[in-house]
């Protein structure tokens, strides 16, 4: 998984609701195990037609916001099943830090998990966020992990808060296999020492 520090970039503005997990990535799309390629098909049922033609009035659809590294949305953001493939899409899209009033609890620690930082807001503060992302690609919002500091276009500051050891295994790169991985030299003189003690183990 890549470190996390800072992220500076477009924010695409999504005011809904709900986004529920199957809007996030529709089941048609869950026969994969792979994390990789899923990023076309975020959204899809809001992005493309029955033709899979791309719908121009989507926000991701639209050219300032193609390359958004930034989410703006509404509250409840990511409820319904708990499919990490959710995460696992807004990744390959390109997405790295999503902001919303509340996430349901399951796709909130899925973030964590797969190098995304969900940022909970108070709404007064998600309406400041969504308004200045719906300037467009000039306005190009900054997500400072070790500061907890969102800035905005205009230079205007948002404090988050968030776990310690979630920032900790952000900062540092580390999924749960990343995470034992730290423990390596730890675990091999365990293993080592067990051996001695119970050979015929």
């Amino acid at each position: 998984m890549d470190k996390f520090t800072t992220v500076t970039g477009v924010a695409a503005p999504m005011p809904l609701i709900n986004i529920d997990t199957d809007m996030i990535i529709p089941k048609l799309f869950l026969k994969t195990i792979k994390r990789s390629g899923l990023g076309v098909n975020l959204f899809d049922e809001m992005r493309y037609d029955d033709d899979r033609n791309e719908r121009p009035e989507f926000v991701l659809n639209k050219p300032a916001y193609r390359n958004a590294e930034i989410l703006v949305a509404g509250e409840n953001f990511g409820c319904g099943s708990s499919r990490e493939h959710a995460p696992w899409a807004i990744k390959d899209f390109g997405i790295k830090v999503v902001i919303a009033p509340s996430f349901a609890d399951i796709f909130f620690n899925n973030c964590f998990k797969n190098g995304i930082l969900p940022i909970a807001l108070p709404q007064e503060d998600v309406d400041i966020l969504m308004k200045d992302a719906e300037r467009g690609a000039n306005a190009r919002m900054t997500v400072d992990l070790e500061k907890q500091e969102i800035t905005t276009s205009d230079g205007q500051t948002v404090a988050f808060e968030v776990d310690a050891f979630k920032k900790h295994c952000l900062i540092e790169g580390l999924d749960d296999i990343g995470q034992t991985m730290s423990k390596e030299a730890s675990i091999s003189t365990f293993e080592s020492k067990a051996a001695q003690e119970r050979p015929w183990v």
